[in-house]
C-alpha cells in the first residue's frame, strides 16, 4: 500500500489540536497546557463519540482503555501524532499509523518498577494460595492453608528486558535459582548477574516458577501452548503480567484442572472484561488469581509515564516544525 504522509503546513501551537482520551496524571494536563497548546480532555470518551470528533485533532493521547483502531486512524484525516501513556502499543494499530505516516510515542521502562513489584507479588500469591486464604478469612473461617516456599525453587524468565531482568535480581535475593530466556543474545547479561541463560525447553524444563515478561501482538502464536505444558514440571506456578495472548488458555485450563499448574496468577486476561466460556471457568478456579490489569497502577508509575510521555511528545511535535 502506498504511504500517505500527513500534511505539516503552516502549524503552530494555537491551530494544533491535542485530545487525550483516557486518564492522565495532572503534570501531563498541566504541562501542555503551560506550553499554550489546546488540550480537550475526556477521559471516558466512547468509541462512538470518538468516531465523530476525531477528524478535528492532530494529536491524540490514550492510555489503554482507548483502542486507536484502523478505522479511527483513517477517520482522523489531520492526526499526525499518536502518543500512547504506557510502556506498550498494543491497544495501536501501528501498521495503520505507519501507512498514514503518523509518529507514535509512548513511555517505555516508565512502570518498570511497578511492573516487578506486582510480579514479584503474584508469584507469592500463587505460592502460599493467598488468594483461597484470604476468601476464607473474609468469610470467618480460619483455616491454615498449606502453600509452598519460594526459597530454593527454579525461575524461569521468558523475556529478559527491563521487567525480566529486574525480577530475576530479586527472585535472586529470595533464594531462587534463576534461568532466563529470550529470542535476543542475552548470554553476557544474565552471567553477570548470576542468571543461567537457556534455552526455553530447558527453561520449561527445570523451572518450578514461570514468570512472562514478553511482548507480543495480539495475534501472536502462544508461548506456552499445549507441548509447552506437557514438557512442564509437575506443580508449577505461571505468572503473567506481560500479555495473555503469551499462553494459551484453553490449555492453561486443562493442566489447571489436572493439577499439574499449582498455580496460575496474572495480571491480564484474554478479553478484559472475560468473555469467552473456558476464560470465565478459569477466572473462577481457586488456584487461579486474576488482578485487573494494575501493572502500571501506582502514582509513581503513572507520574512518570506522564513526564515521559509528556516529554516524548513534545519531541516530537517541535520535530512537525512547531515552536513553542
Amino acid at each position: 500500500m502506498e504511504q500517505t504522509t500527513v500534511q505539516t503546513n503552516s502549524l503552530n501551537k494555537e491551530n494544533l489540536n491535542i485530545l487525550i482520551t483516557d486518564p492522565v496524571a495532572d503534570v501531563m494536563l498541566n504541562t501542555l497546557k503551560e506550553k499554550g497548546f489546546h488540550v480537550d480532555y475526556q477521559p471516558e470518551i466512547s468509541k462512538e463519540e470518538l468516531m465523530k470528533v476525531i477528524e478535528n485533532y492532530d494529536i491524540i493521547v490514550v492510555r489503554s482503555r482507548t483502542r486507536v483502531t484502523r478505522d479511527i486512524i483513517e477517520r482522523g484525516k489531520r492526526l499526525k501524532i499518536i502518543a500512547r501513556a504506557g510502556i506498550g502499543l498494543d491497544n495501536i494499530d501501528t501498521d495503520a499509523a505507519q501507512e498514514r505516516g503518523i509518529k507514535i510515542v509512548y513511555a517505555p521502562g516508565a512502570s518498570t518498577d511497578s511492573a516487578v513489584e506486582l510480579t514479584i507479588g503474584l508469584m507469592i500469591t500463587g505460592a502460599r494460595k493467598m488468594y483461597t486464604s484470604m476468601t476464607l478469612a473474609k468469610s470467618g473461617i480460619f483455616k491454615k492453608i498449606e502453600g509452598l516456599e519460594l526459597a530454593g525453587k527454579t525461575l524461569g524468565i521468558i523475556g529478559f528486558g527491563r521487567i525480566g531482568t529486574k525480577v530475576g535480581i530479586i527472585a535472586k535475593a529470595m533464594g531462587m535459582r534463576v534461568l532466563a530466556y529470550d529470542i535476543m543474545d542475552i548470554k553476557d547479561r544474565a552471567t553477570q548477574l548470576g542468571i543461567i541463560p537457556v534455552t526455553l525447553e530447558e527453561l520449561l524444563k527445570q523451572s518450578d516458577v514461570i514468570s512472562l515478561h514478553v511482548t507480543v501482538g495480539k495475534n501472536a502464536k502462544p508461548i506456552l501452548d499445549e507441548k509447552a505444558f506437557e514438557i512442564m514440571k509437575d506443580n508449577v506456578i505461571i505468572v503473567n503480567t506481560s500479555r495473555a495472548v503469551a499462553v494459551d488458555g484453553q490449555a492453561l485450563l486443562k493442566y489447571i484442572k489436572s493439577g499439574k499448574v499449582y498455580a496460575y496468577a496474572a495480571d491480564v486476561l484474554w478479553h478484559e472484561p472475560p468473555k469467552e466460556e473456558w476464560e470465565l471457568e478459569l477466572l473462577k478456579h481457586e488456584r487461579v488469581t486474576i488482578t485487573t490489569h494494575i501493572g502500571a497502577q501506582t502514582k509513581e508509575a503513572q507520574y512518570r509515564v506522564a513526564v515521559t510521555t509528556t516529554e516524548n511528545l513534545l519531541n516530537a511535535i517541535k520535530e512537525l516544525g512547531v515552536q513553542f
